[in-house]
């Protein structure tokens, strides 16, 4: 089924408004070239590290600040701004991410590499607003959240081969930025089949239903989980350096998993109406910390690659069970809408907070870090599912 159909199919199941299939592809898309570089992070800051553009230390600050400015640009666009003339300001966040990703291409300090990528992440957590805004109408908006991750991964995976292959090879670092600003100015075009005003929805005041117990919990589970995958997928190279695993095998293994993340948000798009979200976030954040303490125990390469691999599934296959825990938390949907602001923010903290861990060249703290903090995202579940609990007896 395409974003298409399954926009088609989905026409009449909408809380307020009536999407056309073409309209919520468009978005969809939008959404997604807000969140490619996600996907392309570690081409180019890698090509822009091995030329010299900045230090290990400078790259990791251009990371962060990029990811949370996303995380902060999606929370003020979805919560702050109407979802109206959505044509206008997702024609403006992309014409100010292109010229972002060219502010990056020709930046020659640090400095001004973190002030273009902050700048690009405002631009880019916008974007993603434009997505996120529609999916909360939907009373399927878990499954609309798989069709988003699935397309959002295919498009990343694409383009990070196009990058290898091509752009960065022959024009490094730079070349890979102006790719991507050329992304941005041809998807002008869709911006102008995005719906123009989305209704609104029923709800109070913005923040007053977000800020409870069971919102507020949700969105640190969904936080928690995140910061196990940030703090692993930044320092995935130096682990498996400790261990004898190449960086060119790694860096294999991150496009291998790249592929399992497209193969995880398709499988949880089949599936999410099958399995009870409570079960799936318990299931998969018992995984992910059993992955990091393997990760820690000194894997083999075979048992390295089975890690990546599983990790990469996981990733996105929780998603639309996220969403599922945000909306069950919150009804208005307005929880939903920081639901990527809350994953975002846990993949620029994990990597900062694991790194206080690292003793000289011993990672395995990176690895411990990423188990507890998986099991976190698991018992503020359980918090959630008591504190609703109570809530359900009360009433």
């Amino acid at each position: 089924m395409t974003v298409i159909d399954a926009g088609n199919a989905e026409s009449g199941d909408w809380l307020v408004g009536n999407p056309s299939g073409l309209q919520l592809a468009s978005a969809l898309w939008i959404g997604s070239v807000g969140l490619l570089i996600l996907g392309l992070q570690p081409v180019l800051l890698g090509a822009l590290y091995t030329e010299g553009h900045v230090t290990g230390d400078e790259l990791a600050l251009v990371a962060t600040a990029e990811m949370i400015a996303i995380a902060i640009g999606s929370a003020i666009v979805a919560m702050l701004l109407p979802a109206r003339n959505m044509r206008w300001k997702s024609t403006l966040l992309l014409i100010l991410l292109a010229l972002a990703n060219l502010w990056t291409a020709y930046a020659v300090t640090a400095n001004s590499l973190i002030g273009a990528r902050a700048l690009a992440g405002l631009a880019e957590g916008g974007l993603v607003a434009v997505a996120t805004e529609l999916i909360a109408r939907s009373r399927r908006a878990e499954r609309i959240g798989g069709y988003f991750v699935t397309l959002q991964t295919l498009a990343q995976c694409a383009l990070a081969l196009i990058l290898a292959l091509y752009a960065v090879p022959k024009a490094g670092a730079a070349g890979g930025f102006i790719v991507l600003a050329i992304v941005c100015l041809l998807s002008l075009v869709v911006a102008w089949t995005v719906a123009d005003d989305y209704a609104d929805l029923p709800k109070d005041e913005h923040f007053s239903n977000v800020l409870t117990v069971p919102a507020i919990t949700a969105l640190l589970s969904i936080f928690c989980y995140f910061m196990f995958f940030g703090a692993v997928w930044a320092f995935l190279e130096p682990i498996g350096a400790q261990f004898g695993i190449d960086g060119r095998t790694v860096g294999l293994v991150v496009s291998a998993s790249l592929a399992a993340q497209v193969l995880g948000a398709t499988t949880a798009t089949v599936f999410e109406a099958r399995i009870d979200y409570r079960f799936a976030i318990t299931i998969i954040g018992i995984v992910a910390a059993i992955s990091s303490v393997l990760l820690a125990t000194g894997p083999g390469l075979s048992a390295f690659w089975a890690v990546a691999l599983v990790m990469g599934f996981i990733l996105l296959f929780i998603v639309p069970y996220q969403i599922r825990l945000a909306i069950t938390a919150d009804e208005t949907r307005n929880a939903a809408l920081l639901v990527p602001a809350a994953q975002l923010f846990g993949l620029a903290i994990g990597p900062i907070a694991a790194s206080l861990l690292i003793d000289g060249t011993d990672f395995r703290p990176v690895s411990e870090f990423a188990a507890v903090t998986a099991l976190a995202s698991v018992a503020l579940l359980g918090f959630f599912v008591l504190v609703a609990r109570r809530r359900r007896i009360q009433a």
